[in-house]
């Protein structure tokens, strides 16, 4: 039988638990969520799982919600066939992003990611600024990033060459992977990179393979797979985030395509994504400059010189604006949601005066 350990579960963890276990509790990962539901993985298997009331009614953000990577305390019934997900224990590393829709809230996507591997097409999903995205999301949760593109048998070896000169110019990826699941080139590279009880997650649009992938690393069609499209753009076929054993032991996040990926309070993300401008930055003649006209500029004279291409300090004040303009909305909503919390419980203290 497997141990917690095999599943990630390290003295890190451990050190978190005295404080939130309770009697007659155990510890879980959460291994699925759809719309509310969930599943749980522990070293027997996978059962689902609802939450205790208490937790739910008492978090103040969908953040305070488990999400599949969590570690959780538990209680079983039903002959061990079902829990109650009693505690949501710290997280390590986290992948989160701006909540689709007019509302400013965050959704997050996954928790105590070891790396995250940020999938793109070679072919019609090629974009390095959606690229920037991504790589300031794994930095503002603390995971270590992999780019990985696929579909390289739909271009020639120049163009994929000059694909990534285009992502280590403009991006401070330490490390890119490029793979066919159609010819199989790039896979064993790829599976290499996978350590047993380390967790990884799969990032990225819809239809890049990331699914195709997955199955490969089964080694059978576990997942529904959709043929590409007659442009040889892919199909969506994932529907919830799901964390999934491999065979040689490592865990793999598979994740729903992403429409859109804003950020919400990943100021810091954006800081180390970008750490080569803020770099130059510090050299300024004055701080806080905008880094426009003013004299003795060190980030303009990277651009004017060619040390710094345009393109990626625009993504940068881009992403940084995004973020901090999402952080300050939604810090006013927190703040207006509890000033009626408030008072929705004066107004029920008068009631029973």
């Amino acid at each position: 039988m497997i141990k917690l350990s095999d599943m990630g579960f390290d003295q890190w963890f451990q050190s978190h638990v005295s404080g939130l276990r309770q009697e007659g509790l155990d510890i879980a990962r959460i291994s699925a969520v759809n719309r509310g539901s969930y599943r749980i993985r522990n070293p027997t298997g996978e059962v689902p799982a609802e939450l205790i009331g208490r937790l739910y009614f008492q978090s103040e953000s969908s953040i305070d919600l488990p999400c599949v990577g969590d570690w959780v305390t538990v209680q079983y019934h039903n002959n061990d066939t079902e829990a109650i997900i009693h505690e949501v224990l710290p997280r390590r590393s986290f992948l989160r992003r701006r909540a689709a829709g007019e509302k400013v809230d965050v959704q997050m996507i996954a928790a105590n990611i070891d790396v995250a591997f940020i999938v793109q097409s070679c072919h019609f999903d090629f974009n390095v600024k959606r690229m920037d995205r991504y790589l300031v999301m794994a930095a503002d949760g603390g995971v270590d990033p992999i780019i990985v593109l696929t579909k390289t048998d739909l271009i020639a070896s120049e163009e994929l060459e000059r694909k990534i000169a285009a992502i280590t110019a403009s991006t401070t990826a330490s490390s890119v992977l490029a793979l066919s699941n159609v010819t199989g080139s790039g896979f064993d590279e790829f599976q290499q990179l996978l350590i047993s009880g380390k967790t990884y997650c799969l990032l990225g649009s819809s239809g890049v393979g990331k699914t195709t992938l997955l199955n490969r690393l089964i080694g059978q069609e576990a997942f529904d797979t959709k043929a590409v499209s007659g442009t040889g753009e892919g199909i969506h076929t994932t529907t919830r985030r799901q964390l999934i054993v491999l065979p040689q032991g490592s865990m793999v996040i598979d994740t729903p395509g992403m429409r859109e990926l804003g950020l919400l309070g990943a100021s810091e993300g954006v800081n180390q994504g970008f750490d080569d401008i803020i770099e130059l930055s510090l050299n300024c003649r004055y701080p806080d400059f905008s880094h426009t006209q003013e004299p003795g500029c060190a980030v303009r004279a990277a651009i004017a010189s060619g040390a710094l291409t345009e393109d990626r300090y625009s993504s940068y004040t881009k992403l940084k604006t995004e973020s901090e303009y999402h952080e300050l909305s939604y810090l006013d909503r927190r703040k207006k949601d509890k000033a009626f919390g408030r008072f929705v419980k004066s107004v029920k203290k008068r009631m029973k005066v």
